[in-house]
């Protein structure tokens, strides 16, 4: 009987197949009949894109959408966010909370009327903000050391409070124009301390003046479609 057994093992071994090496992946290989869906059980890798946004690498477009909020679940390495063309009415302190690798922020045509104060304050990287063609009627506050870009065209702006652009010693770019602003709506000193401003449009508003500050160099002023230089201002 023992001997019977023995002999019956060894036919059984004798015709198995020969041992073949699987790699990793194979064994994440379902067979097509098993009757099981292993995407069902997986869980989703890496930040998810906002729904009906587009993204590519880090690159997130969410325009023309229809959207009245800032989307939630934007990835946190994103650079370039575009929300133009929307239908976005206010800014809240923590629409923009995990991006801090953001560089340009596009909000044009949108109905913001307001802007938290907190709300750009994570963006410690952000260098152009486009805000233009909107309903906002004072510029925000708090905005990242970091920036270098500002167009606000097109707005119900009446006023630029010194405040404002304190410690925005990165600036080289403003763009104000077509606003209902007039020149004493300018606080006197608002755009001192700002030594790389080097354009500054204020065309279709009512400004025929800016307030001089100290050590500014040269700027290039836009008013009313034509391009003056501005002599050098020295010091006070």
């Amino acid at each position: 009987m023992r001997a019977a057994i023995i002999l019956t093992l060894f036919v059984t071994f004798c015709y198995s197949k020969p041992f073949h090496q699987r790699g990793i992946f194979d064994f994440m290989l379902e067979d097509d009949g098993s009757g099981i869906d292993v995407k069902e059980d997986l869980e989703p890798v890496g930040p998810v894109c906002p729904f009906r946004c587009q993204c590519h690498l880090r690159v997130v477009q969410c325009s023309d959408i229809g959207l009245d909020q800032v989307p939630k679940n934007i990835p946190p390495d994103t650079t370039l966010l575009d929300l133009q063309n929307n239908k976005i009415t206010e800014i809240k302190d923590d629409d923009f909370k995990n991006l801090k690798q953001l560089h340009a922020l596009i909000i044009v045509n949108n109905k913001i009327k307001s802007i938290s104060p907190g709300a750009f304050a994570p963006l410690t990287k952000l260098e152009r903000l486009y805000l233009s063609k909107n309903s906002l009627k004072e510029l925000p506050t708090n905005m990242p050391k970091s920036l270098q870009e500002l167009r606000v065209h097109e707005n119900l702006l009446t006023k630029v409070k010194k405040s404002v652009f304190d410690g925005l010693n990165n600036m080289i770019v403003i763009e104000l124009g077509t606003n209902p602003i007039e020149s004493s709506g300018i606080e006197k000193g608002a755009f001192q301390g700002m030594k790389k401003l080097s354009y500054l449009r204020i065309a279709d508003t009512n400004i025929t003046s800016v307030p001089k500050g100290k050590k500014n160099k040269i700027l290039h002023l836009v008013c009313m479609y034509s391009i003056m230089l501005l002599a050098t201002q020295t010091t006070s």
